[in-house]
């Protein structure tokens, strides 16, 4: 998927083809983590309305969710894991009360050992899908040619680009008479799944090397 794309129908053919992604990639629990993550985690922290927030436990989950489908890095749910209850809920229930200010709702959960501006991207986009983009390699790479600075200056800036981006498939539907929303969430998801497609196909059609083996054996005998 081109970033520059805006065609709805190449987004939501990207964007429905995303549960059939997280399943091709085969690693144990991502699809079950990949449902608690959409599904079960935001009406977790709205049914504490007025004053949301996210349990120890329930980060501890997100990240490892987080590193199942991108790069695994066990120190950090270890940090995670260890947090203290109260700490993880103050810092959570301001994170959240600071939307849609994205550097100050960053920031005050960046305040948590082990959590840095891509883990608390991922906490925002569950409670604030319209607001706030998980910061995936995948989708970094697609808008921005860069996955390896996680800092919270290039956080804000991709925020930005996938919210205009949101903006512009919506007015294209629009446009086309097609009234469903689209959200900057919505954006990575199809992002990623572009990528991983992509990553696919490549795989499935790269040779065998076993092939090349032998191949490379039988000419040498020949000599």
């Amino acid at each position: 998927m081109d970033f520059e794309c805006s065609n709805p129908s190449l987004w939501r053919e990207a964007l429905s083809s995303y549960q059939a992604r997280v399943e091709s990639l085969n690693k144990p629990d991502l699809v079950s983590l990949d449902d608690f993550y959409r599904n079960e985690l935001p009406s977790l922290i709205y049914q504490r309305n007025p004053n949301p927030y996210i349990t120890t436990t329930e980060l501890s989950k997100l990240m490892r969710w987080k590193l199942t489908r991108g790069k695994w890095r066990p120190r950090l749910l270890d940090f995670v894991s260890s947090l203290d209850e109260s700490s993880v809920e103050s810092a959570s229930q301001k994170a959240f009360k600071s939307l849609p200010d994205l550097k100050k709702a960053t920031s005050e959960l960046t305040v948590l050992k082990g959590v840095g501006p891509a883990t608390a991207s991922a906490v925002l986009a569950a409670y604030a899908p319209d607001v706030a983009p998980f910061m995936s390699d995948e989708a970094m790479e697609a808008c921005l040619g860069n996955c390896k600075d996680y800092s919270l200056k290039q956080y804000l800036l991709y925020a930005d680009k996938l919210q205009a981006k949101a903006k512009n498939i919506i007015l294209f539907q629009e446009l086309a008479y097609e009234g469903n929303s689209f959200t900057p969430s919505n954006v990575e998801r199809a992002l990623w799944s572009s990528a991983i497609g992509v990553k696919l196909r490549a795989s499935e059609s790269a040779p065998d090397p076993d092939i090349k083996t032998r191949k490379g054996t039988k000419r040498k005998r020949k000599h």
